[in-house]
């Protein structure tokens, strides 16, 4: 295939596995509401639903088809003749239409999930394949639990697939069991003995489960993965997908691994919020990149170093993914020099002494307040002058 080698594609499953979060189902209107502002974001593959599943689902994929035109529109199938025509009929308005199909690749799914063998298997993967390729030219095939998979028998079902016809090969950690290095390996082994894989790009779809998505993700991109798979603020199936914020921010911020994305990282605050709003579904604070608290400082060794110099503890800029500004958060751990930069926010321009006088005062109040806000400081300044 000819593309960029160092480019990371990205696709996004917000809409179809971030929608699998219980109660967080969206209507066809928000989800292309979502999906215009993905586009926006510059994500390379939309994945609009599952189209077999329900009407709602198969018409959200008509929908979006419709709406966005840069991205590719992807449907997600199983490996049968049924699915696969139902997502044919939703992609039919689609300007870059991909069918997802596969099936398992583990022992554990081939046994207890399908009843079946790996020939069997691996036939049933290939047919899909085939048949989907009659209808559309952009073929992805996911190799579920490929995570705990053997290896020698996944580069065989990989092989198999991309002579069928494949153009993108997803390598999914499906119930987020790998370590990075176990998984970074089994990449890499694909990259290294799949005789045909220069016909495909090697996708990444990785849960977290054990809280590795985002590490199991990257350690992917760097043994040779050229797509990731994942979603805004993580949300997915039970502990959630990899985090598409926090992947393309590692990749901005380690440049030294040559890899690029065609994301416009300052929509991922807006996005973000608005993901959370219509999924109904917080974020939680300390969470990387979009928390509320991901570029707030409270430790006064942290405000003063912070102050000194933005270098010294931060490596991201919030300007960077469009959030609001970096905080400085007023609590009993915060210094001097955390009260003395609000106070001259404020328009109060204290001497040493004085600074060390209120400070004081700030010190009783801390310890009675989770935070302090701008209200509580002009109140210690009032009573200051009240006192004197």
């Amino acid at each position: 295939m000819l593309h960029d080698p160092n480019r990371v594609y990205v696709f996004d499953t917000t809409l179809r596995d971030g929608e699998q979060v219980p109660g967080c189902q969206l209507t066809t209107p928000e989800k292309v509401e979502i999906a215009r502002e993905l586009e926006l974001l510059g994500v390379d593959i939309i994945e609009a639903g599952f189209p077999v599943s329900s009407p709602g689902d198969f018409q959200s994929v008509v929908e979006i088809s419709k709406a966005v035109t840069n991205p590719t529109v992807c449907a997600l199938t199983r490996a049968n003749k049924g699915d696969i025509d139902a997502a044919v009929e939703a992609l039919k308005y689609a300007k870059h239409p991909r069918i997802h199909t596969g099936i398992g690749s583990s022992d554990q799914h081939i046994l207890h999930k399908f009843n079946s063998t790996r020939e069997e298997i691996l036939e049933r993967g290939v047919e899909a394949v085939r048949y989907a390729k009659k209808f559309v030219e952009d073929i992805e095939f996911y190799a579920e639990d490929a995570g705990r998979a053997d290896v020698v028998f996944l580069a065989q079902m990989v092989e198999a697939v991309i002579a069928a016809g494949a153009t993108v090969v997803n390598i999914p950690d499906t119930n987020g069991y790998c370590l990075p290095d176990q998984y970074g390996a089994k990449i890499k082994f694909l990259k290294e003995n799949v005789k045909n894989i220069d016909k495909a790009i090697i996708s990444v779809h990785c849960h977290n489960d054990l809280g590795l998505a985002t590490a199991n993700a990257v350690a992917g991109l760097q043994n040779g993965a050229r797509q990731i798979e994942g979603t805004i603020n993580g949300i997915g199936e039970r502990a959630g997908n990899t985090s598409i914020e926090e992947v393309v921010m590692i990749l901005k911020t380690h440049q030294v691994l040559g890899l690029h994305t065609n994301i416009n990282a300052k929509n991922f605050y807006e996005l973000s919020r608005m993901v959370s709003s219509q999924m109904r579904m917080p974020i939680q604070a300390n969470k990387a990149i979009v928390g509320a608290n991901a570029f707030a400082h409270s430790s006064g060794i942290h405000q003063d170093g912070f102050l000194k110099n933005r270098d010294n503890y931060e490596i991201l800029r919030p300007e960077d993914v469009g959030f609001p500004s970096a905080s400085i958060v007023l609590t009993a751990r915060s210094g001097r020099h955390a009260l003395k930069f609000h106070l001259e926010r404020l328009g109060f321009t204290l001497s040493k002494d004085e600074l060390a006088d209120v400070y004081k005062n700030f010190l009783n109040l801390a310890d009675g307040k989770l935070d302090i806000n701008d209200t509580d400081l002009q109140g210690l300044m009032a009573y200051r002058l009240v006192k004197n």
